[in-house]
């Protein structure tokens, strides 16, 4: 049957995705807070739970396999339901299970919530990032990410600085450190709650003038359960159709190999976990650290906008120009990796010189997801693939690149000679010379293999791209009864900025007409 076209007024349209699109970068933030919390107090953990730098790895280690491992079903809940919804419930599961952390009495409660934890992560980050891919144009997704990437390291600042900070402090007999997990847990309970109350999920909002007087938005939840073409999340997975977008992700040669840096890529950033302890290590007070900590997550904030902008500029100059720029960014990890932990000197006297070259570090070798991965990844499947490709990839890049942190810590205490009982004397020169060791092994190497893995997109992006291009013109005019889903829209668009209808995407114009699709005979 033929409908009508439906007008959708731009002002309304806009509007509502501007304030989704906030709301969804407020919990990215407290998302990256919320990581930041158990680093930046790895002494006062080491000290409370008498653990070496191997068992504090570990605490990172678990959240990060958990989280891998959760990935793909949390791939699978975003493609099918209310983004808003899965990103509330994730976000409000990370926060009751960092209020457990907070008052766990020994280091095996720590070791599971932290595993709880990786539960809400897994559900929360690859929704945010289908969520941002879905909400720009193609040649705008670098700095989109870029700014999604600089607002959340502001949650890093904050999370780590205040954890810092916090713990130099007792509040009514409690140490500071617990203080500020549970007061990180307060506020992502209301970060969850708005967005439960106030996100739209492009995919969800459909025109409605008959209903609503012409051109309003409503909020349709995409959630397709006990009616037609539904049934239970249990029932809907087992079936194997919740997987078949996976299986079609995984085969994409560029896919695999961004998979393949981002595994060995990975392991610097799970690496710097000891950044705040190795400063301490030196002779750092606790503020401090927690202003070169404070610096450094902010040069990377700065440097992933830069490298995301930077990127689409490239990518607008050449079809391989986000390649390059992510070839640099990498490399650059490698002399900075050398210079902070083997160069310059272990003093506090040099303080301005360590955060002079915290800036150049963070400016630089920020700019890979940002200028390359995230935008990459939302042209080489299908739109309706979008949050699986995410979500695969922190399940691979995730389950490898978690291993990093405890590796950091049995490199520091088996090869060179970091020994637990020297954390809490007046002397630690030893052990933060140990610990450098560590991490210059956990980070330089990894860093240069990272920069060559990429050399194999030279050959595979083009040819994926357009592929994916085929795949999505197919699957939009495909009967909705053929695919198990329901009707899509075919979308008249000019330009602008990006809104999702259903599983279609149109950019932002004067008006936006949905017209349905024709059926194939």
């Amino acid at each position: 049957m033929k409908r009508d076209k439906l007008p959708v007024s731009t002002s309304s349209a806009a509007a509502l995705l501007r304030r989704s699109v906030a709301i969804v970068s407020l919990a990215a933030i407290m998302e990256r807070a919320d990581e930041a919390l158990i680093p930046a107090v790895y002494r006062e953990v080491a000290v409370a739970f008498n653990v070496s730098p191997s068992q504090l790895g570990f605490l990172t280690f678990v959240r990060a396999f958990v989280q891998a491992a959760s990935s793909p079903f949390a791939g699978v809940l975003a493609s099918r339901y209310d983004r808003g919804l899965v990103i509330a419930l994730g976000t409000l599961s990370w926060a009751l299970s960092t209020l457990a952390v907070g008052l766990a009495s020994s280091y095996a409660q720590c070791v599971f919530w932290r595993a709880v934890n990786g539960v809400g992560l897994s559900i929360v980050v690859p929704a945010i990032q289908s969520f941002i891919a879905d909400s720009h144009v193609e040649s705008a997704r670098g700095a989109a990410f870029g700014w999604l990437g600089m607002i959340s390291s502001g949650g890093s600042v904050v999370g780590g600085m205040a954890a810092t900070y916090l713990a130099g402090f007792v509040f009514f007999g409690l140490p500071g450190w617990r203080c500020g997990f549970m007061l990180m847990a307060v506020l992502s309970s209301i970060v969850a709650w708005l967005v439960h109350v106030f996100v739209v999920d492009p995919r969800s909002v459909q025109s409605s003038s008959s209903s609503m007087g012409g051109g309003d938005l409503i909020r349709k939840p995409n959630v397709r359960g006990g009616g037609g073409g539904g049934g239970s999340i249990g029932s809907w997975l087992t079936s194997g159709k919740a997987w078949a977008g996976a299986r079609q992700v995984v085969r994409v040669p560029t896919f695999q190999l961004i998979i393949a840096q981002g595994v060995i890529g990975s392991i610097p950033w799970m690496a710097m976990v000891f950044l705040t302890f190795w400063l301490e290590l030196i002779g750092f007070s606790h503020g401090q650290t927690a202003m070169l900590q404070g610096t450094f997550a902010v040069a990377c904030g700065f440097g992933s906008f830069i490298g995301g902008s930077v990127g689409d500029r490239a990518a607008a100059m050449t079809p391989l120009g986000r390649i390059y720029c992510a070839q640099f960014s990498a490399g650059m990890g490698v002399p900075f990796s050398v210079l902070l932990f083997c160069l310059l000197p272990r003093s506090t006297d040099y303080f301005f010189v360590f955060q002079f070259v915290f800036i150049l570090m963070g400016l630089t070798v920020s700019w890979n997801a940002a200028c390359a991965n995230n935008p990459i990844f939302s042209e080489v499947v299908p739109i309706h693939l979008r949050t699986m490709i995410y979500a695969m990839d922190r399940a691979f890049e995730g389950a490898v690149s978690a291993i990093a942190a405890p590796m950091v810590g049995l490199i520091s205490e088996k090869v060179f000679g970091f020994k637990q009982e020297r954390t809490v004397g007046d002397d630690d020169a030893a052990n933060a010379t140990a610990l450098s060791n560590g991490l210059v092994v956990g980070m330089a190497i990894p860093w240069l293999l990272c920069s060559m893995t990429y050399v194999g997109l030279y050959w595979t992006y083009r040819r994926d791209k357009e592929r994916a291009a085929v795949q999505w013109a197919e699957y939009a005019v495909t009967p909705s009864t053929d695919r198990g889903e329901r009707e899509d829209h075919h979308v008249e668009e000019e330009g602008g900025l990006l809104l999702q209808v259903d599983d279609g995407q149109v950019p932002l114009s004067p008006v936006i007409e949905l017209v349905p699709s024709r059926r194939r005979d």
